[in-house]
């Protein structure tokens, strides 16, 4: 099993906004591809950020859907209208596996 989370540090003023986008997001997925994230958001450290995680049989699943996102319109349109969301740079995809 393969775990991807990732993490984005929320503009200052912009928590409300990044929690909606997340959302938005998530549900994209859901409909579009059947696929489950969780949204998250740190109890302790830097409390801006907001992380969405979600799991895969194989790295194989994992990079044919963001194969597919790259050419999704309409995630893409998502993802550049709420660019002023998050501080520039600040994404961190991980990628853990089930041992």
């Amino acid at each position: 099993m393969i775990s991807i989370m990732r993490t984005a540090a929320i503009a200052p003023g912009k928590t409300g906004d990044a929690i909606a986008f997340a959302h938005q997001i998530a549900k994209h997925l859901k409909e579009k591809y059947g696929v489950t994230v969780e949204l998250l958001m740190p109890v302790g450290g830097n409390p801006g950020r907001i992380a969405w995680r979600s799991a895969y049989e194989s790295l194989a699943q994992w990079e044919a859907l963001a194969t597919k996102l790259i050419a999704d319109t309409e995630y893409m349109a998502a993802i550049a209208k709420n660019s002023a969301t998050f501080l520039p740079g600040s994404v961190l995809d991980e990628i853990w596996r089930t041992i």
